[in-house]
Order: structure tokens, then C-alpha cells, then sequence
């Protein structure tokens, strides 16, 4: 699927995707920012020169056949130290800017090892290598990496940082409505309090490190469209309480909020760490109650959506769902979840492509191509 712009050739039959990722640039060989003559890499800065290189998205575009060569400034999203099969030690790391990302394996004999684990995670670096793929992956190889200077920083910040393909101000406005659609005083009380606490990290958090909704928003996204899917089901399930379920989903990932650095690159906190959002959100959620003087019934039947939302003990948890609205809860969780992992697949895989990448959350790769001779 091609993210910056049309493309003739297209399979037949093959319709658009919703986008939200575009690009200036007409087409993927225009982008290569050509060295000028006299100018040192090292020293390029200011955002102007930053901003003329290659996305993540117009690389994958780049022909299979060719290992082209490319410059692009990224961020570093992710470091993870692995062990080979021989037990050598080696880096998987994990590089992006808005439109995408992709994976490079650093060995620890490689210079790029050393440099890698000093810049460590949220650094800028500007990158030469050459495109391209390792068993069906983008995986590209690196000639020449550099930290880009801080202070050339803040002209590239918003080509790498990703962002939700919805307006952050659209999904505020709607999260209140969604909030004062909650009948019942003290648990709308208990929702507002708990928001009002957690202040603009809700609107700007992801809402997980990699597997779904991991970019900036994504918190504040998946919530609205959790809420969305709620008050469509609601009426399908009268054995549901309304105001309780809604004030469960848009409660039920709050201690992501404190779980996450909310840098620029998405890392776990001191307290993400040591409790985890489950056990955060819950005891927020208990604060907000006893603010709100919410009836002790409603505010452990709420507590208890928070604990079990996660659906297994394995996933993480802290016990099983066992009441009416922690069980529809933890359903429509796991359904936009999974459709988050959907729709973000279908943005970032190139045009002419039939299947994306391998999906980590869906243990597949994601057929891409929308159904054909639907029409009647």
C-alpha cells in the first residue's frame, strides 16, 4: 500500500485504504537528497537539510531488486540486546520516523554496536545505508550512522514523531462527550476526576510500546474508538450496565499514562516497571471513587474492570472477568486492539504489496488487498 501518493501499476480491483500519512514528494526516486558539492555530512544541520531526506515509508518503496542508497534522519525507537543461536551477544534496533518504521541488527563486533548502546533510546540520527529486505522484511543495511545534533532537533521533531491519523483535538472533544454521556453523577464524577489527575499525558500517551496504537495519541485514539464500539454494543446487551461499562472503558488503560517515560521514544517508567499500568490505573481509579464518594459497590465493580480488562492472567491481568461489564469490557479492548494492529498494517504496508509484514499481535501477516467484485 503506498502511503505518499498515487501509483499507476496498482494491482486491478485494488482500492484505496483510509491514509493519513502523505508525502511532497511525487515519487520515491525524487526523494534522495543528493550530496552538495563541498558539503560535509557531518556538519549538515539546521532542520532545512534534515527535512529534504527520505521517510521510512518512501524507502519501503524503494524496488527489491536494488540496494539503493539512501539518507534519512530517524529516531531511535527501540534498543534490545538478543542472543544468537552460537550465544554472541547482538542488538536489534529499532529505527523510525512518522510514516513507519523497521528493524536493524547490530553485531558486537560492528562499530555501530558501541554507538547504538551509548546514544541509547530517543536520540536523532542521521543514516546513510543502502535498502534492502531479509526474509520478506525491510531490513536495510547501514553504511554510516550520526547523532544529530540536539539543537537541530526541534526542526525535525514532527516528521518522527508518529502521531494518531485522527486530530488529537477531534478525539478530546469527543472523549468529553463520550465522558458526559455517563448518566450517573458520581461515576461521570469518578471519570472527570480521574482525567482531570492525569492531565494532557491522557491526550498524548501511547497506548502500548509496539503492539497496537503505539504512537503518540494512541492512548487518547483507542479510548474514543473503544467508546464508540460500546455505545453502538450497549444496546445489543441489556444484561450490560451502560454508564458502568462506558466509565470502564475509558478508565480501563488510565495507568498508562504513569507507565510510560511520555519521551520521545515510548519506554516503560520506573513505576511502569515495577507495577505496571494495571495496578497504576487501578489505584487512581480507587483515589478518584473515594473523591467522587462513588457507592462502594459501583467503585469495586469498577476497580474490577481495571484489574481483569487485560482478559488473561497471562496477558497480564490481575484476575479473571467476572462480572457482566468487566467481561464487555475486556472484549471490545481486545476487538479495537486488534483492529488498531489492522489498520495500522494497512497504512504502513508500500503499494503492489499483497501481504504486510509479519503482525507480532495476529501471529500473521495481514492480507492487505480489500475484497474484490463486492458490488452488486
Amino acid at each position: 500500500m503506498r502511503i505518499c501518493g498515487a501509483k499507476s501499476g496498482a494491482p486491478a480491483g485494488r482500492a484505496a485504504y483510509p491514509r493519513s500519512i502523505e508525502s511532497s514528494k511525487p515519487s520515491w526516486a525524487s526523494g534522495i537528497r543528493r550530496k552538495l558539492p563541498g558539503e560535509d555530512l557531518r556538519t549538515v544541520g539546521g532542520g532545512r537539510n534534515l527535512r529534504a531526506m527520505m521517510t521510512v515509508a518512501e524507502l519501503k518503496q524503494a524496488p527489491r531488486g536494488e540496494k539503493t542508497p539512501f539518507e534519512a534522519v530517524l529516531l531511535i525507537r527501540r534498543l534490545a540486546m538478543k542472543k544468537a543461536r552460537n550465544e554472541s551477544e547482538f542488538l536489534m534496533v529499532e529505527l523510525g520516523d512518522r510514516t513507519g518504521m523497521f528493524h536493524v541488527v547490530c553485531f558486537g563486533n560492528s562499530a555501530n554496536f558501541g554507538f547504538f548502546q551509548e546514544l541509547g533510546e530517543g536520540r536523532v540520527v542521521r543514516v546513510q545505508g543502502n535498502t534492502d529486505y531479509y526474509q520478506g522484511r525491510f531490513s536495510p543495511s547501514l553504511v554510516r550512522v550520526e547523532a544529530v545534533p540536539e539543537s537541530d532537533v526541534p526542526g525535525v521533531l514532527e516528521q518522527l514523531v508518529e502521531t494518531a491519523p485522527m486530530p488529537l483535538d477531534d478525539l478530546r472533544k469527543e472523549l468529553e462527550e463520550h465522558v458526559g454521556a455517563i448518566q450517573h453523577d458520581a461515576l461521570r464524577a469518578t471519570v472527570r476526576n480521574a482525567l482531570e489527575e492525569t492531565g494532557p499525558d491522557f491526550h498524548t500517551s501511547p497506548a502500548a510500546v509496539s503492539m497496537h496504537h503505539a504512537y503518540r495519541g494512541g492512548l487518547l485514539e483507542h479510548t474514543v474508538r473503544m467508546a464508540r464500539a460500546a455505545r453502538a454494543l450497549l444496546p445489543l446487551y441489556p444484561e450490560v450496565a451502560p454508564d458502568l461499562a462506558l466509565a470502564g472503558i475509558i478508565l480501563h488503560d488510565i495507568g498508562k499514562c504513569p507507565e510510560y517515560t511520555q519521551g520521545l521514544a515510548t519506554a516503560r517508567s520506573r513505576a511502569g516497571i515495577l507495577q505496571g499500568h494495571v495496578v497504576l490505573g487501578y489505584r487512581q481509579v480507587r483515589r478518584s471513587a473515594i473523591q467522587s464518594k462513588l457507592d462502594p459497590d459501583l467503585a469495586e465493580r469498577l476497580e474490577h474492570i481495571i484489574l481483569s480488562h487485560q482478559g488473561e492472567l497471562e496477558w497480564g491481568a490481575a484476575t479473571k472477568a467476572a462480572t457482566p461489564e468487566a467481561v464487555f469490557v475486556s472484549m471490545v479492548d481486545n476487538l479495537d486492539a486488534k483492529l488498531g494492529m489492522v489498520q495500522y498494517f494497512l497504512r504502513a504496508t508500500p503499494d503492489g504489496e499483497a501481504f504486510s509484514e509479519h503482525v507480532p499481535g495476529l501471529g500473521a501477516p495481514l492480507l492487505v488487498n480489500p475484497p474484490e467484485n463486492l458490488s452488486s
